[in-house]
């Protein structure tokens, strides 16, 4: 067989490379593999696959802190599954930016408060992802997932949702959801003989109920806020930061079992949408959210059919939205719940072990709230006795620093971004602001460890912004930053005069498990009994 390569070429690189064709390379292949067994090939690929994997790694990586090879493919994906706040820490601690590579996922943490604040606030190089798996159970239309002006007139569209006006019309449903669960632990306490139980679950079930009545009000029946409360663990179960690739088509796993709960979450959220344009449509008063949303979009309608009619001198409405579908309201008050439901379960499940520790604190809310009351302790709280508490709003401010409940929040990098002059963030990363070392620095919040709600009245924690890091920051920063903390110190004034309740320490107490937040590793084990006075 004559030679493929023309013998002439020899000593002429550019002549060999243009007599070079794609069968004569094939050809050259096959004769150097020839006589290979099937095992060597399979060998020498995976290989090529595990030098390439490493390498890009290595690349990717450059100056910043991370390990210095990744294990194979998978990277720590076995640590991710169960992931350690000790180890979330160290990570924070190796530097202001560090790194992981999990199966085909680069990460790059945040760490340092001002590198937040830019990945926050720069949407022209990121956008949230939340994990990769959320846009498949959020939907990937969700106004969370938006940039731009199409963010921005979505985002207006729901300022009015917070006004104090809309607050104001909440806290009825919120003070009958409290009164019920309320009643409950009292059961569950005296089921158990009085002995200690771990009630991080009812206070799942608890915060589940708060949202969706104050998001539904009646529309959704008790079967289905006890159905959800039950099931919605299972969607942010599936929400892990890294997971098995393609896990969402595999019957059974996490992922399938989170996005048939979404999906079903979704239908409930459409219907319940559809009767409150009907219902909304006769004029009724509105008591939720959604009634809000709906008559926000009746009333730019009625103004655009007037200016259509030739009508002068109508009243622009001040919110002047679309009409949205029955599932783009369910989406998105979807994402209110999602976002809601695990914060707000950390932050309560900590608030009441902490004020069963901290008796001198709970005695303070509790006297508070009874002046504020005028002495009436079954007076239904208003926003403006809410407002008026100094001491109570400081014990939430203090609790949602000390124990905050979303300490990160993952972005998409949109292009290669260079977040310092050093480190460019690598095109289809994942950047991860952290808010935990923010909140928690020593130079800004002396003895951070600390439970200490003076530091809001007496100190100057209230003037260091830009480490309240709670509700993130930039265009896609929380909406609910004025409803959080007033829903809250509603619950614990209330709970204040009508409970009282012990935690039971186990050696387990203080230390942290990591469930998309942050709990008590053993529950919070606590009893709960009617408060009797004198």
């Amino acid at each position: 067989m004559a030679d493929p390569v023309n013998s002439s070429s020899y000593g002429q690189p550019e002549k060999l490379i243009h007599n070079l064709k794609p069968s004569s390379v094939i050809g050259l292949a096959t004769s150097c593999l020839k006589g290979w067994e099937t095992w060597q090939y399979v060998v020498t690929i995976f290989l090529g696959l595990v030098v390439y994997d490493q390498v890009m790694y290595i690349y990717r990586k450059g100056s910043i802190a991370g390990p210095s090879f990744k294990i194979p493919f998978m990277g720590p994906f076995l640590q991710a599954l169960d992931p350690k706040f000790d180890g979330y820490l160290a990570q924070w601690a190796s530097g202001p930016l560090s790194c992981v590579s999990v199966f085909h996922k680069f990460v790059v943490l945040a760490s340092d408060r001002d590198l937040a604040h830019k990945v926050f606030k720069s949407p022209q190089y990121t956008e949230p992802c939340i994990v990769p798996i959320a846009k498949d159970l959020l939907s990937h239309k969700a106004w969370v997932f938006l940039t731009g002006k199409v963010h921005v007139e979505f985002r207006r569209g729901l300022a009015p949702l917070f006004t104090s006006k809309a607050l104001s019309t909440y806290l009825p449903v919120q003070e009958k959801v409290l009164g019920e669960y309320f009643d409950r632990f009292v059961a569950i306490s005296e089921a158990n003989n009085g002995k200690p139980t771990a009630f991080m679950t009812s206070f799942r079930e608890i915060q589940c109920a708060l949202s969706l009545r104050t998001f539904f009000g009646d529309y959704i029946s008790e079967d289905a806020v006890k159905r959800i409360a039950d099931d919605f663990y299972k969607v942010t179960a599936a929400m892990e930061l890294v997971n098995v690739p393609f896990s969402m088509y595999i019957p059974f796993t996490k992922q399938w079992i989170g996005k048939k709960v979404a999906d079903e979450v979704h239908e409930e959220f459409a219907r319940a949408a559809g009767a409150c344009k009907k219902n909304m449509a006769t004029g009724a008063a509105p008591i939720c959210t959604i009634d809000h949303w709906v008559l926000n979009m009746l009333e730019s309608n009625r103004y655009r059919e007037r200016i259509a009619a030739g009508e002068e001198g109508v009243e622009k409405p001040a919110n002047l939205i679309r009409e949205f579908t029955n599932m783009e309201i369910s989406e998105t008050l979807f994402t209110f719940l999602f976002a809601s439901q695990d914060a707000s379960s950390s932050a309560t499940t900590w608030m009441f072990q902490i004020l069963a520790q901290r008796p001198d604190v709970l005695d303070k809310v509790r006297e508070e709230n009874l002046a504020a009351r005028g002495g009436d302790r079954t007076k239904p709280f208003d926003l403006e006795m809410i407002e008026s508490l100094t001491y109570t709003n400081a014990v939430v401010k203090e609790l949602l620093r000390w124990r905050p409940p979303v300490i990160f929040v993952p972005y998409l990098a949109l292009k290669d971004f260079p977040v310092t002059p050093n480190y460019t963030v690598p095109k289809g990363s994942m950047i991860i602001p952290s808010c935990y070392p923010a909140l928690h620095d020593p130079a800004v919040y002396p003895n951070p460890e600390y439970f200490d709600p003076d530091r809001w009245i007496t100190g100057d924690a209230e003037t260091k912004t830009k480490n309240w890091l709670v509700f993130g920051a930039g265009p896609h920063d929380c909406l609910a930053r004025r409803y959080v903390p007033m829903s809250f110190a509603g619950m614990i004034g209330k709970a204040s005069l009508e409970l009282d309740w012990t935690h039971h320490a186990t050696p387990r107490s203080e230390e942290i498990k990591v469930f998309a937040t942050l709990f008590p590793m053993d529950g919070a084990q606590l009893v709960f009994k009617k408060r009797k006075w004198d």
